[in-house]
């Protein structure tokens, strides 16, 4: 089992820096959950559940409170790098683990190309999409090869841009009305609201990305818990506010029948300025949780590779910038080949069906902690699980199919690689 561990201010070859403090594991949290996602998930979520959107709100806000909590004290208890993926190894076994590790890599590199399209969709024509978002892809790895500190300067950036456009989406909402929103919306169903809990919770889905990065954080035991929590209830307070007021712009009606939900609660004022605000807000927020995303991914890579349940050449540590850069200068190669040869923004839904694993596999392994290390009741731990399985059976049977297939690869994978080890010991 690993041992919780201190701050060290020179870290040993191969391990990774701790740099970032609070107001940074919070920064990071939020560049995670402000995401485009809140620019556009209100829109799904309306169809499914018309007003009811707002039970959904609550329902996946709950959901996440669960699994923060239940990553917040495994974070404490093994402030390294990798999130779930170690959280599982250790105390679920080797197998868990790497089903979530192999999620968790698998699902965000599509999602980092999905999010690098959406960004270039909002800040360019469309002959500019896809140059444009490599070109995303590229600058922000590069920024995270440069150490994490720059990674949460820029996040910073970013998230207070996002913030603005969406104070501004708020008051427009609460001070104007389209013709819209005087008409009746979908009816009411639970299954309908908790569609778009399944809608909304990928909105609130990066608040434990700075648990995999626990091998940066300073005061790890202290500062994680703090910081996902922080993060998500200023998240949640934030999407109740753009919910309300979208729905009062737009009505249910409204809302799930636009493209660009936020943008077109700009428009009903008649201004152009508003909706250039609203674009220029949604296209940082794509770069944060874009910048966020390859971090992560970077960690639970570098996690994986250190126990060669990914190639152990993603290991290296640069000796100067602490950051796993082979792991990160790799995603940024495929993710700008995944935006050059197709459209994700359709065809992700498995890392949805992974997303919800991952934090399964959380809640389980939290379970097993003892009195020592649990910081909350057993309950949301058990109120979490079954929250990620309901969330799955919402999913599009298309989804729920592309997810087990992307397992299915991942098995194969360990399996061979297993053997071809077993192989070599033998001879």
């Amino acid at each position: 089992m690993l041992a919780p561990v201190t701050a060290s201010p020179a870290p040993s070859p191969g391990a990774l820096a701790r740099r970032l403090n609070l107001g940074d594991a919070v920064v990071i949290g939020l560049g995670s959950m402000i995401g485009a996602g809140i620019f556009a998930s209100f829109a799904p979520a309306a169809a499914a559940a018309g007003a009811g959107l707002l039970i959904g709100l609550v329902v996946a806000g709950f959901i996440a409170y669960c699994n923060a909590t239940s990553s917040a004290q495994l974070a404490a208890q093994y402030p390294t790098s990798g999130g779930t993926y170690v959280y599982g190894r250790e105390r679920l076994g080797e197998w868990p683990g790497f089903l979530a590790g192999w999620s968790f890599v698998v699902g965000k590199t599509a999602s980092s190309a999905a999010m690098a399209i959406t960004f270039a969709t909002y800040a360019v024509p469309a002959a500019w999409l896809k140059p444009v978002a490599i070109l995303a892809v590229v600058a922000l790895t590069v920024v995270n090869t440069l150490g994490i500190t720059r990674t949460a300067l820029l996040t910073r950036i970013l998230v207070a841009i996002s913030l603005i456009a969406l104070t501004v989406a708020i008051v427009i909402g609460f001070t104007h009305t389209s013709a819209s929103a005087a008409q009746p919306g979908t009816a009411v169903t639970v299954y309908g609201v908790l569609q778009a809990a399944g809608f909304l919770f990928f909105a609130f889905a990066g608040y434990a990305r700075v648990a995999t990065m626990g091998e940066e954080v300073v005061d790890p035991a202290r500062t994680i818990p703090r910081a996902i929590t922080i993060a998500l209830t200023i998240a949640l307070l934030v999407y109740a506010l753009v919910a309300v007021s979208a729905l009062h712009a737009l009505g249910a009606a409204g809302l799930a029948a636009a493209p660009a939900p936020l943008s077109d609660v700009a428009a009903t004022t008649g201004a152009d300025w508003p909706v250039l605000v609203v674009r220029i807000g949604a296209a940082a927020a794509a770069l944060g949780a874009l910048l966020a995303m390859i971090a992560g991914i970077g960690r639970t890579s570098l996690a994986m590779a250190r126990n060669r349940d990914l190639p152990s050449w993603f290991a290296a540590v640069h000796p100067r910038f602490h950051v796993p850069y082979r792991a990160e200068l790799a995603l940024g190669l495929l993710v700008c080949l995944l935006i050059a040869v197709t459209d994700l923004r359709g065809a992700i839904g498995f890392s949805s069906f992974g997303v919800l694993l991952y934090y399964f596999i959380a809640n389980l392994s939290a379970w097993t902690q003892d009195r020592t290390n649990r910081r909350y009741p057993r309950a949301l731990t058990v109120a979490g699980a079954i929250g990620c399985l309901v969330l799955v059976a919402t999913l599009p049977l298309g989804s729920i199919v592309a997810g087990v297939v992307v397992l299915a690869v991942g098995v194969g994978y360990r399996v061979i690689r297993l053997r071809v080890g077993r192989s070599s010991q033998g001879r």
